[in-house]
């Protein structure tokens, strides 16, 4: 199976990472904008906030991922940082986990491609996982069925595009008054269920 490299990506991304002996991550696809390569969606105090990578390249012009450069003209990196400290400072496992996530939005990133694998690569010692991650050596065909670079897409409806993933509800730091929200960045579940009970989570919220 070959995965997209994706920002900081959804739960139902990391529950089909967890399954892996190896993850294969695919470089050689075609950049499109508005998807989870360069996005990720966290819960704040005011409900869902969207967190996107600026990213530079050419208008109309076709380009593979392992070639887009991210722009810092914005200090995009310091404002997501700041974002998440607002979302998750309070959550029980943040100051835990901090000081492994903080250095990567220090840290300047040629490419959008590298910083994801860091992340992912992060988010898996976090979750006490050693599973080697190793990429791509020429685009793979997506499959018609159940291929994660199809299927996990914020303009899909999950309903629809991922019947076996099933959202069980967490405790989140703002769910008292906005209600729970399925499905964020994996960063949402590690900060308020810790290592251990994130990676129980992943491994439950599949249909086998």
């Amino acid at each position: 199976m070959i995965f997209p490299a994706l920002y900081n990506g959804p739960i139902n991304y990391y529950a089909r990472l967890v399954r892996q002996h190896e993850i294969v991550i695919e470089q050689y696809d075609s950049y499109s904008k508005q998807t989870f390569r360069n996005r990720c969606m966290i819960l704040g105090p005011n409900g869902v906030v969207t967190l996107s990578i600026p990213v530079r390249r050419k208008h109309g012009v076709k380009t593979q991922l392992q070639d887009i450069r991210i722009d810092y003209d914005s200090n995009w990196n310091m404002i997501h940082w700041r974002g998440l400290v607002a979302a998750y400072a309070s959550s029980p496992f943040f100051e835990y986990l901090a000081d492994e996530i903080s250095p990567l939005y220090h840290q300047k990133f040629t490419f959008l491609l590298d910083l994801n694998l860091q992340l992912i690569e992060v988010t898996l010692g976090i979750l006490d996982l050693n599973i080697p991650v190793a990429l791509t050596n020429g685009f793979k065909p997506i499959l018609p069925d159940g291929d994660p670079r199809s299927i996990i897409d914020p303009k899909k409806k999950e309903a629809v595009a991922d019947p076996g993933f099933v959202p069980m509800e967490y405790r989140q730091v703002f769910s008292d008054r906005l209600g729970f929200s399925p499905n964020l960045s994996i960063l949402d579940l590690i900060f308020n269920e810790g290592p251990r009970d994130a990676r129980s989570y992943l491994q439950r919220c599949l249909k086998t």
